[in-house]
């Protein structure tokens, strides 16, 4: 009895044992199949010269991960004598990158794989045969002559808003006036400028120093009005060559000249913004303070009846993700002298919230705005603020098809509808009683714009 006890509970062991063994094999399984190349991870079946490319790539930016034995799709193919690879790895990673970049290697897969893992490095650029290089997307690339002499100043803990102006005769009214105007101070002379970081005695004036002049040789921002579509241009303004603290300015007044208007309200005027004049001072002083200056290009405001795109050269300073630069939570300066004048005038908030600002003025708002960040720019969209009139889930996702300027029929909204064309119809008709939606004609003729 005993013997057929232990017999049958040595068969459900080996049974379990082997269900286990198939379910971790499975998930490993799955786990491969997941696997594919990333902006900072690369895959290399063999070890050839090649990846040296790429240590010099991520030693240079953000850090990534090289892993050996693995073929291009993801596959483990593994590697004949690991052992020797790790060697030959660390041979011609010492032998080939200078200076030397911080790297650490480990076997993986029951030693079949490699992974090299590099870490971003303070000694930039990290060269490969006298050149440096980055990743785009899953591509290895050599960086162009702007971007070497980025990685070689950043190498030297020093800003390009630090390095000396090339002009150093400069006057600074502007500075100067709202200095006294927002921080009411009394004397305004070459201590001033040292206190805000502008200039020193050994290089005299900065390129901060430059930017923030009453004339200067950086270019600004250019302002499009346009009208039904982009063919049509209402008014254009661009403002070059003066201090960006001028430029702030001037941007708000052609901002308020087509999103503000007054209201006569019994025997009182109310001021309407069709866009939060805070958001979109906010998103300017972001852009200023924080787009690469070393770029020649300007600053671009795209105005629309119901938007405003705002696109800033030079993407993320490194150190920042995007999730990190939408979510607030974290905050990498690029010009810091810059953002500390724009904080000490009130204009901004000096660790970085000007996105959680914006957000949360649009926190009661129908339509969100939106954050787009690539390599070089990035772009923020402010729309038109309309308080959200207790419109339903569904309603919201008819709102977002429909115009304010353009009727619409019901067969030009309904293939665009997550519904069928009847709830869509039903829902038009709610929100119209709503006082959101206007309906004019009827029958066929029935179309619909937002009022």
């Amino acid at each position: 009895m005993e013997r057929c006890l232990f017999v049958i509970l040595l068969v459900s062991l080996n049974y379990f044992l082997r269900v286990f063994a198939y379910t971790i094999n499975s998930e490993i399984g799955k786990e491969e199949q997941c696997m594919h190349e990333t902006r900072t991870t690369e895959f290399k079946e063999k070890i050839t010269n090649t990846f040296l490319k790429t240590v010099s790539a991520f030693s240079n930016y953000d850090g990534g991960e090289v892993l050996f034995g693995i073929d291009d799709n993801g596959n483990i193919k593994g590697l004949s004598d690991v052992k020797q690879a790790c060697l030959d790895i660390e041979n011609k990673i010492n032998d080939s990158i200078t200076p030397q970049p911080d790297y650490t290697l480990e076997l993986q897969n029951n030693d079949r794989t490699i992974k090299l893992t590099v870490k971003s490095g303070l000694q930039k650029p990290y060269l490969y045969k006298s050149k440096a290089y980055k990743r785009n997307d899953t591509a290895t690339i050599e960086v162009d002559t702007l971007e070497l002499s980025r990685l070689i100043l950043e190498g030297k803990n020093i800003r390009f808003e630090e390095l000396r102006y090339e002009e150093q005769e400069l006057t600074f009214d502007t500075l100067c006036q709202k200095l006294k105007e927002y921080i009411q101070i009394e004397t305004f002379n070459q201590d001033t400028l040292k206190t805000l970081n502008l200039y020193n005695n050994t290089i005299g004036y900065n390129n901060a120093a430059g930017i923030l002049a009453d004339e200067n040789h950086f270019p600004g921002i250019d302002m499009v009005k346009f009208g039904e579509n982009i063919s049509v241009i209402h008014k254009r303004a661009t403002f070059n060559h003066i201090s960006i603290l001028t430029v702030y300015e001037k941007a708000a007044e052609v901002f308020k000249d087509y999103y503000q208007y007054e209201e006569i309200q019994g025997t009182d005027r109310k001021k309407i913004e069709k866009i939060p004049e805070a958001a979109f001072r906010e998103a300017i002083a972001n852009a200023l303070i924080h787009r690469a200056w070393d770029v020649e290009s300007q600053i671009k405001v795209s105005m629309f009846d119901d938007r405003i795109e705002i696109i800033s050269p030079g993407g993320l300073p490194s150190g920042i993700t995007e999730d990190e630069y939408l979510s607030g939570k974290l905050s990498v300066l690029r010009n810091r002298n810059l953002a500390n004048v724009f904080y000490r005038l009130g204009f901004v908030e000096i660790f970085g919230t000007g996105i959680t600002r914006i957000k949360q003025l649009y926190e009661e708002g129908l339509m969100q705005p939106d954050f787009e960040v690539s390599e070089n720019t990035i772009k923020i969209v402010l729309p038109i603020f309309e308080k959200n009139l207790n419109l339903t889930e569904d309603e919201r996702k008819i709102y977002k098809i429909l115009s304010r300027t353009m009727l619409k029929s019901i067969s030009e909204i309904a293939p665009y509808a997550p519904f069928g064309k009847s709830k869509t119809t039903k829902l038009l008709k709610e929100m119209s009683e709503k006082g959101v939606v206007e309906i004019e004609g009827k029958g066929k003729g029935t179309k619909y714009v937002i009022k």
